[in-house]
């Protein structure tokens, strides 16, 4: 029997899903935190709940370490780690506010957590403790990305703050956002030429690194997840960037219930999946880029909300390279 292009998870989150991971390598598990306070553990493959782990707040970020350990943070600004094979959970220690971000830089084998706090913590993973604190230019950080030695912050007053994660005493680089309102998603490409960030206002940016003005030529932004109504045009906002490993392509998720593929260099959407169940609060491609896994939860757009609200949902697709691959 064929396999079905896409599943829909059972046991799902019972409030807002913040992040959705794929395990390492391999596309058979995936990390889900929750406003709900849970973090869990499905094997996509059975469509099965493994393991489940609980904060005393809502989670509003996870990562896997490695294919047995995971780490997340919560609303009450604590770091935890779950190792799941011997189903124990530890707490790595905690910032002055809620831990919006948690990353793992296996080039460095490190946590990094950015917090609503100000700043980024860099934790010893062996030692499990603090080794470094960085003031993010006064800024709640709001999404960050790394990649090799490279992190990507993007916080509140439409900052963004480019680090070398070896030489951690002062940022590279402090930019204004191109975007003209508040941030939800960064995400540095695969390639490590830049990274690609979203707002609350229906657009997307593309940005490089390179400070040469031939290279800055490059950089743009467009407008996605809009739809028209009766001549009045609604913006959703762009919750989620993920991508694909492989291609340098990437998915962006909106408030519109949309999930859309990019091919950012070339400046074309390669495909629109069909609409679901509510906004799109989290996507992420497995390491192949055979899977994208995606999370649907009402958060709280709406002037009235709907009756009842929408419930949580989440779905694994199987892509295929039509939708991912560059024309």
């Amino acid at each position: 029997m064929a396999r079905k292009p896409e599943t829909q998870l059972q046991n799902t989150p019972v409030d807002v899903i913040s992040a959705v991971r794929f395990s390492p390598k391999i596309n058979k598990f995936l990390l889900v935190s929750s406003w709900d306070t849970t973090v869990r553990l499905y094997d996509v493959a059975s469509n099965t709940l493994r393991q489940k782990f609980i904060h005393s707040s809502p989670v509003l970020d996870c990562a896997f370490l490695n294919s047995t350990k995971t780490i997340s943070g919560s609303l009450d600004n604590v770091v935890k780690l779950y190792d799941l094979n011997a189903n124990v959970e530890a707490t790595l220690g905690s910032h002055n506010a809620g831990v919006k971000c948690v990353e793992y830089s296996a080039k460095l084998n490190a946590i990094l957590t950015g917090s609503w706090d100000r700043t980024v913590k860099l934790w010893d993973v062996r030692e499990k403790e603090c080794v470094g604190t960085y003031e993010q230019s006064n800024g709640k950080v709001y999404s960050m990305s790394s990649i090799d030695e490279k992190l990507v912050v993007a916080t509140s007053e439409r900052k963004v703050l480019i680090w070398d994660l070896r030489k951690m005493d002062s940022y590279i680089e402090r930019r204004e956002s191109s975007l003209k309102y508040q941030t939800r998603a960064v995400r540095c490409f695969p390639n490590k030429e830049g990274y690609v960030m979203s707002s609350i206002e229906g657009r997307v940016a593309v940005e490089y690194f390179d400070p040469n003005p031939e290279v800055q030529k490059k950089k743009f932004a467009f407008k996605c997840h809009r739809a028209k109504e009766n001549d009045i045009e609604l913006i959703y906002p762009v919750n989620a960037i993920s991508f694909h490993s492989v291609y340098n392509t990437f998915a962006t998720g909106g408030s519109d219930g949309y999930v859309n593929i990019w091919d950012g260099f070339n400046k074309k959407r390669l495909c629109q999946f069909h609409l679901y169940d509510s906004s799109i609060s989290s996507l992420c491609f497995s390491d192949d880029g055979s899977t994208l896994a995606i999370a649907c939860s009402y958060m709280d757009e709406a002037e009235n909300a709907p009756q009842p609200p929408p419930q949580p949902t989440l779905y694994v697709r199987y892509v295929n390279e039509q939708e991912t691959r560059p024309k």
